[in-house]
């Protein structure tokens, strides 16, 4: 199978998956739609029965972004750099990728990237996300017959592998340094996201930043868990801005986060705590803030700011702002919008892929 092959099966897939993103109605008439419109429209709007954090809204979220970057500009923009080395014929290998959970198909990029190289692609998903992904490969496969050699998913030890990609916690990523070091390897640990404020942004700044915040329920490496604000920040237009979110403490896992952290936050009698009924905020220096909670910390000046971001790059995915001031920052409402090229841990997977 040709590059340019695998490249117009994904691109295929792209525009079946374009249908999904906000309302169940049909855009295309083919035979993927045939065979598979009525049952995947049905998983999604079923699949929050298995995990209840997958609502229907994320995920026809996740896979709008997936089909957005399918699109054929996006994928050859993308590709570019490494398209001689993909033309290239060699023996496919067997590379294992074990999935997180957090958010719906958060491995679909692995998938892409061991596709994309000609390697084949052995999937051990996470028992909190095993419904979607295996569904989009059995359209893949109709697609390209030729990639059912190439897609296998397992739920027992991993065999006859050549390389792995992991995606765990920072305790996990212990387990997989143990089992897993002796084989060429990307293993990726726990990140967070930032977001960097001044001040002078207008609500409509802090209406996007709220979506940076609460999409997916905060589970994703990319939502942010964290406020840097100058000291004497005065955090009304903030909460104001986001009440659109409210609705959020619905959810029941959310809300009984929420709940039991605004207990024990009460209880402890944490200072600097503030509170709106469905976000906590809470002064602490640390990223990684627990569900329905959202750290913050007061900075001196940017130009310290930006050294301390640069010393913790390792713990932080992206950073989200408005001031062009903020080395490597993205605007606000685009934590959840990854490019192609925005790997995680900011290890480039397809170059790794196309090296072994």
């Amino acid at each position: 199978m040709t590059i340019d092959n695998r490249i117009k099966t994904f691109v295929t897939l792209g525009t079946f998956l374009k249908q999904f993103s906000e309302q169940e109605e049909k855009q295309i008439d083919n035979a993927l739609n045939e065979r598979f419109y009525s049952d995947f429209n049905s998983l999604i709007q079923s699949v929050h029965f298995h995990n209840g954090w997958f609502t229907e809204d994320n995920v026809r979220n996740a896979i709008a972004s997936i089909a957005f970057s399918l699109n054929p500009e996006p994928m050859i923009d993308w590709l570019s750099k490494y398209i001689k080395n993909l033309n290239e014929k060699k023996e496919a290998l067997s590379v294992a990728v074990i999935m997180a959970g957090n958010i719906p198909m958060a491995g679909f990029h692995d998938m892409l990237c061991v596709l994309l190289s000609g390697n084949k692609f052995i999937g051990k998903l996470s028992s909190e996300d095993k419904l979607l992904l295996p569904f989009i490969s059995k359209i893949l496969i109709v697609i390209e017959p030729e990639f059912s050699s190439f897609i296998e998913f397992t739920e027992g030890p991993l065999k006859n592998i050549d390389a792995v990609i992991a995606t765990g916690s920072n305790n996990s990523s212990r387990y997989f340094e143990y089992y897993f070091g002796k084989y060429p390897h990307i293993i990726r640990k726990n990140r967070n996201s930032a977001a960097v404020l001044t001040g002078a942004e207008e609500r409509g700044d802090m209406k996007l930043l709220g979506k940076d915040i609460f999409q997916y329920f905060g589970l994703g490496c990319r939502n942010v868990s964290k406020l840097f604000v100058p000291r004497g920040y005065n955090f009304e237009t903030f909460y104001e801005s986001i009440f659109q979110f409210k609705n959020i403490v619905n959810n029941n896992k959310y809300g009984n986060n929420y709940e039991y952290n605004r207990t024990v936050y009460l209880m402890s009698s944490q200072p600097s705590l503030l509170d709106n009924n469905f976000l906590l905020l809470k002064e602490d220096s640390a990223y990684s803030s627990p569900i329905g909670v959202l750290f913050y910390e007061f900075y001196h000046d940017l130009k310290s700011l930006n050294k301390r971001i640069e010393a913790d790059k390792e713990l932080l995915q992206c950073v989200v702002s408005k001031t062009s001031q903020i080395n490597n920052s993205i605007p606000f409402g685009t934590a959840q919008c990854p490019s192609l090229s925005d790997y995680a841990d900011g290890v480039d997977t397809l170059e790794f892929l196309i090296g072994l």
